[in-house]
């Protein structure tokens, strides 16, 4: 029960490498054990119900193999399902288990970053239908002011290949321009989806240049780190070899050739079931 495992990393695709790779920078040491559920994918338009149960299924799975701690690295499944599982799954499941999020983090930092006080969030529609953002934000800085945008067709551009593309153009820019039109105030921007940093490039091409943009890579991997640190009796149950695998519920050959670009890096990933 007490042997050390990785550390799980879930996300419903291709998304949480991106916080993944952020990890294994701040952490080389650490083991993580990756699981995109791409069978399912996407998470953004399910219901609360159905996130709650694929995203319990992935817990189970991770703990399963072994791992004590797993970071869901996925803002949606971290809305719509975190919380239900923190208060209500965890004690059957076994003592000593934790589950982390990648929003509580962020919105620990966010209103730091603001110098106007005025915050956008770019997510799916079910990161910005949960109001998951304001709300937390609204726990840790009363006064700032949260503006969102769902942007539902990013996340199938960039898992298409089209993110560096022309007609990625019209998307961005569409949801860009009608965010910043809610507010002339908002100077900080969070892109709330763990896919969007591929679209950074596009998304800085459409932004004045008085707008800073905010990925959640380095903030989840450095809350990831004090926690351990705050936590030793956890930090002894993550094993400490530098290894990483990974996993999928799709073609794995697929998952491969996507991940490469998500990661910087090749991936060879197992199918596995949940």
């Amino acid at each position: 029960m007490n042997v050390p495992g990785p550390i799980g990393v879930f996300d419903s695709g291709y998304g949480g490498l991106t916080i993944l790779q952020s990890l294994i920078k701040e952490l080389p040491e650490q083991d993580f054990l990756y699981l995109g559920d791409n069978a399912r994918a996407p998470y953004g338009p399910r219901s609360f119900e159905t996130v709650h149960q694929y995203t319990l299924e992935a817990v189970k799975w991770f703990f399963n193999r072994g791992c004590h701690l797993v970071v869901l690295a996925c803002n949606t499944a971290s809305a719509k399902a975190l919380r239900t599982i923190q208060q209500r799954d965890l004690p059957q499941l076994g003592a000593g288990k934790r589950v982390l999020g990648v929003i509580r983090p962020t919105t620990e930092m966010i209103g730091k970053m603001s110098r106007t006080g005025a915050v956008g969030i770019l997510g799916t529609a079910g990161t910005v239908n949960s109001n998951s953002y304001p709300i937390e934000i609204s726990h840790f800085y009363p006064g700032c002011r949260v503006y969102q945008e769902a942007c539902p067709m990013w996340v199938p551009l960039i898992e298409n290949g089209e993110y560096d593309k022309p007609g990625a153009d019209y998307f961005v820019q569409q949801h860009l321009l009608h965010l910043l039109s809610l507010s002339p105030d908002i100077d900080t921007l969070l892109l709330a989806c763990t896919h969007y940093p591929l679209l950074l490039d596009k998304i800085r091409q459409f932004l004045p240049a008085s707008v800073q943009i905010v990925t959640q890579g380095d903030i989840v991997a450095r809350s990831l780190r004090n926690y351990l640190d705050r936590h030793p009796e956890m930090a002894r149950l993550c094993s400490r070899s530098s290894n990483q695998s990974f996993f999928t519920t799709d073609d794995p050959a697929d998952f491969d050739r996507q991940a490469t670009i998500f990661f910087g890096a090749t991936v060879k990933a197992a199918h596995t079931e949940l």
